[in-house]
């Protein structure tokens, strides 16, 4: 099996999973404790559905490459690389923007879920679709961003999917152990360090994503007037001089060069255009990372922290 493609989807899918599992399982309790048995039905029926929709969503993206790659109509060359590039970059940005915002937003959020279910069992015969709605858009959120990873990372074949399958199963035992065994984890801790691992696995999608443009550009320039290469190399369009060539000393599709790729984005060949991007990203996403960490705590769910460590505080 390919670590390389195994590993990076488990840690998304296992930090996405375990958000997903904490949103069900609150709904779980609440429901529980409001004597609500019928509803909790609807939780497991968006569960389901969001599941679904995830890997629909994946699937469609595949196809879509698929067709595009197997195509022989002359726009396909030119349309194929823009659409990776797409893919990587809306990748990017949500993970980005759902590390950064789930990381401020954890500190109120199982005191909305909670203010929510309550107001869909007081609304009389609206309960059932509001709940089925809250779980399927978490759950569905999560999938997609994965699936936008997997996607994104051109990762076909089995090993993608082991590793999202692990990360699920994973998620799985992390919330069964939490909300049905009653064992304390401390989520705090565990959201920091898997954000951190994001952060770099994301990192290294910026630096595949500048490589997609580049070879986008090149493909492109023949067919306009206007040059798209005003930096040209003999291995770049426009990310200047090769500034390491690794390959024969650490490849990155073997050891412990894989490792390297995976979790900190090490390329075994790396242009100037590449690291001036991650360097800039890493600045600004690791800035805005740790400010997010740094917020003082909301009042609103001090008493919750206090009672249980392992709440949603991440």
């Amino acid at each position: 099996m390919d670590i390389s493609a195994a590993l990076p989807t488990f840690v998304i899918t296992l930090r996405e999973g375990v958000e997903a599992a904490l949103v069900v399982g609150i709904v779980l309790a609440l429901l529980q404790k409001a004597q609500q048995p019928q509803l909790k039905h609807w939780v497991y029926f968006g569960l389901a559905s969001g599941l679904v929709g995830s890997v629909l969503v994946g699937v469609g993206l595949s196809a879509l490459l698929q067709s595009l790659q197997a195509s022989e109509q002359p726009y396909a060359a030119v349309l194929l690389p823009f659409l990776k590039l797409s893919f990587s970059l809306v990748a990017i940005a949500m993970l980005t923007w759902m590390l950064i915002w789930m990381t401020r937003q954890a500190r109120t959020a199982k005191a909305e879920i909670e203010g929510s279910v309550k107001q869909m069992i007081a609304a009389d015969g609206k309960a059932e679709w509001g709940i089925w709605t809250l779980i399927f858009v978490a759950v569905l959120r999560e999938g997609i961003e994965t699936a936008l990873f997997i996607v994104a990372q051109l990762q076909s074949g089995w090993s993608s999917v082991a590793g999202a399958i692990a990360g699920l199963i994973g998620a799985t035992g992390i919330g069964w152990a939490l909300f049905a065994l009653g064992i304390r984890i401390n989520l705090k801790q565990f959201f920091q360090i898997m954000g951190i691992f994001l952060l770099l696995i994301v990192g290294g999608l910026v630096l595949g994503a500048t490589k997609q443009l580049d070879a986008a550009l090149g493909i492109l320039n023949p067919f306009v007037s206007t040059n798209l290469c005003p930096i040209p190399s003999a291995d770049s369009c426009i990310l200047g001089p090769l500034l390491w060539d690794g390959h024969l000393i650490l490849p990155d599709r073997q050891f412990p060069g894989i490792l390297l790729k995976t979790f900190l984005g090490y390329r075994d060949r790396l242009f100037l255009g590449q690291a001036i991007a991650y360097l800039v990203f890493m600045a600004v996403a690791g800035t805005l990372y740790w400010r997010s960490l740094s917020a003082p705590k909301s009042p609103a769910i001090a008493p919750f922290a206090q009672e249980n460590p392992s709440s949603m505080d991440a």
